[in-house]
């Protein structure tokens, strides 16, 4: 298995951690795997001069593509982390999801 941690800086992230089960950790990677891997092909596209509408397509696909990333890591987090937070008394948890869906909703 892939390391699950990165090593960048993250200006945004907590010192939290998740130990995500290997078949969600695997299906996350491949899922981001794939937008990588279309990311390229717009650059690609761009490097050509392909026409715009094509490009634009390609760019909607990522974004749908990202929006699923999304929801599946969220309806995982809401299951999982939430959940057993709220089981131990970490109610804050329920105010960062409100304001993680507040972010998500603008």
């Amino acid at each position: 298995m892939e390391s699950q941690t990165d090593e960048t800086s993250c200006s945004f992230c907590t010192d939290r951690t998740k130990n995500r089960e290997e078949t969600e950790y695997k299906d996350l990677i491949h899922r981001l795997n794939r937008i990588e891997g279309q990311v390229r092909g717009i650059r690609g596209m761009v490097e050509k001069n392909a026409y715009c509408t094509d490009i634009v397509t390609q760019v909607a696909a990522v974004s749908a593509a990202l929006c699923s990333f999304n929801k599946k890591l969220l309806a995982s987090h809401i299951k999982t982390c939430v959940t057993e937070d709220i089981k131990n008394g970490r109610e804050d948890t329920v105010e960062e999801l409100i304001a993680l869906l507040q972010k998500l909703m603008r």
